[in-house]
This record gives structure tokens, C-alpha cells and sequence, in this order.
């Protein structure tokens, strides 16, 4: 861990680390019989640490295979939590270690982190991840992917507890340098799909025996459906998890409905770079008619504006109902993120949704 107890924000004023009003919250993914290891009998364990760290530590309910675990507040009570929880887990883990083998046991941890700060975590030709891997002896991996439905992605840790804690804290230190740009869409596990999941009408079914059942879960709206969507397998390689037939189905026919909350008008403001704002907008308007025509969001883009240090951003304004200006975010931040990975960034053509399936199936 570094001696000084200062670093510098992407504006290049001072952070003080140990500062209380300085707070940072970090995420990983576990499966569910490996968080058991830190919940404890009752939550007793995890209710030590949290004593014990002073930081917040919250773990994501049992319906879903994968389990998240979010600890915030100061990188001291961070560093102070991931410390007791990386060694109750290496514990955890010593116990599945070949009989006979010697030294510490390797435990994999993956974290995950927006993708906007994945650049400043990687640094220039790896520069900053090479560091971190050389300082800390810790092995760190970051996914090329997003994880599905997000602008996250997947940071893998893997080496001994005190290696992965002090990688952590190097995580911090990068994390409260760069903060992250524009909006986040947080990863969030889905419960299991018994079967393949199909839209039909509007509706999202899944397949049980000879017949298409509804399925109620997946239903409720628009963003929940498409996750459901490329759970199911339907999700085509090369396109960063997005499945945009089903997208554009269930954009048709779910977003144009009567009662789609019409009632409920929101407005989300987001910020980017001029540099990017072209794979938005499209040629000749092309490409941000396609987002507004798939959400049913109305969106408007500023003209450039100046900022401090000499950088031109737009800013886009997103109005509607929350489903529309959700999907609307979530077309946007995809468009960002295939450009800046180099990825070739499809369009979308409706299909309508009674082309897809009829029920029930015989």
C-alpha cells in the first residue's frame, strides 16, 4: 500500500484518501455457495466485519446464481473489509487444495467495474495494469466484453489474500482518480431460465413441455425482457451481448403500448465526448433516429461545448417514460462502447413480433 496518504483527481486536485467525506464503493461477483463462506450462520460473519472494517457491506439476495457484494465508504474501511474477506475466503477455498501442495492458496476474485474506467485502470499500452500486477504480485484481468445488459465489465483478481487486497487498493486509488463518464448501467444477475425464453405479442414466454407459458418475471418491462432474451442463448457472437432482433421486436411491441407509462415523464441528462458523439448521431441523422424510433424516447443533443482543459462534450437529453428513456441509455452507452472497442455497430430493423412465434407450440 502507498506511504502518502494523498492522490490527485482527473482535474489534478488532491484527494485525501483517509479523507471521511472521500467515499468509494466497489462490487464483485460471487456465486452463492462462495459468498456462504463470508455471510456466516445468521450473518455473523459479515456482521463482524462490517463492525470491524466500519465499512457498508451488502450482499444481493439468494434468487439468482451469482450473488453481488458491495462494500463502500473510506479505502481505509475498504482495505480494512476486502482484507478480512479475501482471508475468510482463502479459507474457504484451502479446502478444496490437492492433498500434499505447498504454498498459498490461489483464490479468484472478479470485481466489477464500469466501463468508462477500465482505460484509466488498463493505462497507456498497460502501462498502469502492468504496475499493478508488478507491485502487488497479484495476476488482473480485465474483460474485453461488457457484462450482459450493463456498461460494466468483469475485473478478475486472482493470487493469495494479501495479494488480491492490496490490488484492491490500488483499484481504489485509480477509481478515485478517474471517476467514471457519463451514465452507468450497473450489472445485475437474473434468476435462471427453467427454458428458452421467446417473445410473442408483446409477451415474453418461456418453453415448458409442448407449450409457451408466460412468463411473468420478464414481463414487467422492456430492459427485464431483454435480459431475459440473451440469458436464453439468443444472443448472436461478436455483438457485446446484444441481441437486436429481439431488441427491436421487443422495442415495437412493448414501448409503443397504450399504458406504457405515460403518466410517469422523466428527463436524464449525460455527457460525451465530442469525438464519440458521431456513432451516435449517424450519417445524415441515421443512427440517433433509429434509438428514438426504438425507445420512444425524444432525445436531443446540444451543440459543443467548451470545457476546462480545452475538451469540447454534448450533452444529450433524454425524455420520456423510465422504460424508454432506460432503453434509450442503454442504445446510447452500447453505441459508445462498440465504437471505442472498434466493434462494428449494427442497425436495428423492426420485426414484428407475431413473425417470431405463435402459441401455444405443437
Amino acid at each position: 500500500m502507498e506511504d502518502n496518504n494523498t492522490s490527485s483527481s482527473a482535474s489534478g486536485a488532491p484527494i485525501k484518501l483517509e479523507d471521511p467525506s472521500v467515499t468509494l464503493t466497489i462490487r464483485l461477483i460471487m456465486q452463492g455457495k462462495e459468498v456462504g463462506s463470508i455471510i456466516g450462520k445468521k450473518g455473523e460473519i459479515v456482521n463482524r466485519f462490517r463492525e470491524e472494517s466500519g465499512a457498508k457491506i451488502n450482499i444481493s439476495d439468494g434468487s439468482c446464481p451469482e450473488r453481488i457484494v458491495t462494500v463502500s465508504g473510506t479505502t481505509t474501511a475498504i482495505f480494512s473489509a476486502f482484507t478480512l474477506i479475501t482471508k475468510k475466503f482463502e479459507e474457504w477455498c484451502s479446502q478444496f487444495n490437492e492433498v500434499g501442495k505447498v504454498g498459498k492458496t490461489q483464490i479468484p476474485i472478479r470485481l466489477i467495474v464500469p466501463a468508462s474506467q477500465c482505460g484509466s485502470l488498463i493505462g497507456k499500452s498497460g502501462s498502469k495494469i502492468k504496475e499493478i500486477r508488478q507491485t502487488t504480485g497479484c495476476s488482473i484481468q480485465v474483460a474485453s466484453d461488457m457484462l450482459p445488459n450493463s456498461t460494466e465489465r468483469a475485473v478478475t483478481l486472482s493470487g493469495s489474500a494479501e495479494q488480491i487486497t492490496q490490488c484492491i487498493y490500488q483499484i481504489c486509488l485509480v477509481m478515485l482518480e478517474s471517476p467514471p463518464r457519463g451514465a452507468t448501467i450497473p450489472y445485475r444477475p437474473k434468476p435462471q431460465v427453467t427454458g428458452p425464453v421467446i417473445l410473442a405479442n408483446g409477451q415474453a414466454f418461456t418453453i415448458q413441455g409442448n407449450y409457451a407459458v408466460p412468463t411473468q418475471e420478464v414481463a414487467k418491462n422492456p430492459l427485464a425482457s431483454l435480459a431475459a432474451l440473451g440469458l436464453a442463448g439468443m444472443t448472436p457472437t461478436g455483438t457485446s451481448g446484444i441481441n437486436h432482433t429481439a431488441l427491436a421486436a421487443l422495442a415495437g411491441s412493448q414501448l409503443r403500448t397504450a399504458n406504457a407509462n405515460r403518466a410517469q415523464q422523466q428527463q436524464h441528462e449525460m455527457t460525451v465526448s465530442n469525438d464519440l458523439i458521431g456513432c451516435i448521431i449517424g450519417k445524415g441523422g441515421t443512427k440517433i433516429a433509429e434509438i428514438r424510433q426504438i425507445s420512444g424516447a425524444m432525445i436531443r443533443i446540444s451543440n459543443c461545448e467548451e470545457r476546462e482543459g480545452g475538451n469540447t462534450d454534448r450533452t444529450i437529453t433524454i425524455s420520456g417514460n423510465p422504460d424508454s428513456v432506460a432503453l434509450a441509455q442503454y442504445l446510447i452507452n452500447m453505441r459508445i462502447s462498440m465504437e471505442t472497442a472498434g466493434l462494428p455497430i449494427p442497425g436495428y430493423h423492426y420485426i414484428a413480433p407475431s413473425a417470431i412465434v405463435k402459441t401455444p407450440i405443437h
